[in-house]
């Protein structure tokens, strides 16, 4: 069984080198900077305006957190915010920020702040794309994602037919694998060693009780799971956040020292643990991007298959939740982690070289346990118990999308009965193991992910230009533009029509 482990753990080390390549960064990067640039650095340009059409519509209008009816399959748009939020809001802001510091030290911050602010842009295309696409199953559900806008988008294209439709098909395994990693045992795995840290609960008994609960939201489907997360993250988000900022206002006096730091070892003003300057920058690149990617997801295609089972007709508008979602977990979550890490003296901030010799979620606690004393150690357990928890839930309707394209609706009972057993699995495997695949498989969903996305560009940013005039800039005579296909044009233009009859803002 060792040499086992050992042979998946090397060859999956050849891959994920491969895949994490230098080339693959410029693809992720650039996907962003091209979407960013298209569309008039739209995530600044309209600021104001997605804010108000996301979190502040929260609180302003009832209608995006009304819940539909019950022969409705589909879902409110906060539910598929918070679904989205629950499969992002992971251990990636927790243990993903702790391993970006003590591999890359603090200048790895910088660089996953240029991955969210790109990846708002990526995403945003993402989810346009995924409304603009999407069709009903055989239970009348919302189907959208990567796998469509490849088949429907990309393989519509004169010679592209079986390019478009094969990248679907590798995006849709892809994704079904990654469940298991990203979305399943790093979650679970990381959840069972704090439990047993803090409390002393094995790790057998704790993935014995995880797949109970996760079986029976799971088994449920997506109107379950929505309904589940849009209580547990708002409260497991606000709660976490709170403690962050104890922590960062507690030690406020180093707060300018930090951000020097991150500064400085972004750009190899200083060496990482003392070490080599050039490989410090690599170092804090690779491990910033990287944990980027893996917290936010931008670039992934996962969370489109979530916001496109929403109930909204306009495509730019779900568009704008799949900015606020990279904004909240990445801008706020991430950077309230990394804040609250360095502030607390944990890391020399002069060389970037670890004080503590604790990691992952370990060393977060360490953070909080300056304030807290020791209830920070439980508090971070409980925390990463929500986060881990909420993006199992999250991920299994995820990897079940990618089955349903792969062998049909019929079949995804199969994948959640095989997705729930693995959460016991998740629990007792080697942690390292758990993230090295958790890694390999976002590559893998990314490549035909952003292949799909680039081909797209023409249909993002006509939407995109469509809603400006109509929606920002007020021009009269310009006809709203739902779907790619007929039937669902028509049937979206009658909705928004008795919408606007009644009064209803969408």
């Amino acid at each position: 069984m060792q040499s086992f482990i050992e042979t998946v753990t090397n060859v999956n080390g050849a891959i994920n080198g491969f895949v994490w390549g230098i080339p693959m960064l410029v693809l992720l990067i650039g996907t962003g900077i091209l979407m960013t640039v298209l569309t008039k650095v739209f995530q600044i340009s309209h600021f104001g305006h997605w804010m108000k059409k996301t979190i502040g519509a929260v609180f302003t209008d009832k209608h995006v957190t009304a819940h539909t009816a019950a022969d409705d399959q589909s879902i409110s748009q906060f539910q598929s915010l918070c679904t989205a939020l629950a499969a992002t809001i992971g251990t990636g802001n927790i243990a993903g920020v702790s391993a970006a510091i003590v591999s890359g030290g603090p200048g790895s911050i910088f660089w996953m702040w240029i991955v969210a602010f790109f990846g708002m842009m990526t995403n945003y295309s993402e989810n346009v794309l995924g409304i603009y696409y999407r069709r009903k199953n055989s239970r009348d559900e919302w189907c959208g994602g990567a796998m469509y806008y490849l088949r429907d988008g990309l393989g519509s294209r004169k010679g592209f037919e079986k390019i478009g439709a094969l990248l679907a098909i590798l995006f849709s395994a892809f994704c079904t694998l990654a469940s298991f990693g990203i979305g399943n045992m790093s979650q679970i795995n990381t959840i069972a060693a704090n439990m047993d840290s803090a409390f002393g609960i094995p790790a057998i008994i704790t993935g014995i009780a995880l797949m109970i609960l996760a079986g029976l939201v799971i088994i449920g489907g997506l109107k379950r799971i929505a309904s589940v997360t849009e209580k547990i993250v708002p409260f497991m988000a606000i709660a976490y956040v709170i403690g962050a900022l104890v922590i960062v206002f507690a030690h406020v006096g180093t707060l300018p020292a930090v951000i020097v730091s991150i500064f400085k070892g972004a750009f190899g003003m200083k060496a990482v643990g003392g070490g080599i300057v050039g490989y410090g920058v690599k170092m804090a690149l690779t491990w910033g991007m990287k944990r980027g990617v893996f917290s936010n997801e931008a670039g992934l295609g996962s969370s489109v298959m979530v916001h496109s089972a929403s109930n909204i007709k306009e495509p730019v508008k779900q568009g704008m939740w799949g900015i606020f979602e990279v904004f909240a977990d990445t801008m706020v979550v991430c950077t309230l982690t990394a804040l609250a890490i360095l502030t607390s003296g944990v890391v020399n901030l002069d060389t970037g070289e670890m004080i503590s010799t604790s990691a992952s979620t370990a060393l977060v606690a360490e953070a909080f346990s300056t304030v807290f004393g020791g209830f920070g150690a439980k508090f971070i357990a409980l925390a990463v118990l929500l986060f881990a928890f909420s993006t199992v839930l999250g991920w299994s309707q995820y990897g079940m999308r990618g089955f349903e394209y792969l062998f049909g609706t019929a079949a995804t009972v199969v994948y959640r009965v095989i997705f729930v057993l693995f959460i016991v699995l998740g629990a007792t495997m080697n942690l390292s193991l758990a993230w090295d695949l958790s890694d390999t498989f976002n590559g893998l969903m990314a490549i035909p992910n952003l292949i799909g996305v680039l081909a797209g560009v023409p249909i993002v940013t006509m939407l995109t230009r469509n809603y400006v005039d109509r929606q920002i800039l007020g021009k009269k005579n310009v006809k709203a533009i739902y779907s790619a296909f007929p039937d669902i044009q028509a049937m979206q233009e009658k909705a928004a029509a008795e919408d606007e009859r009644l009064g209803i803002e969408e």
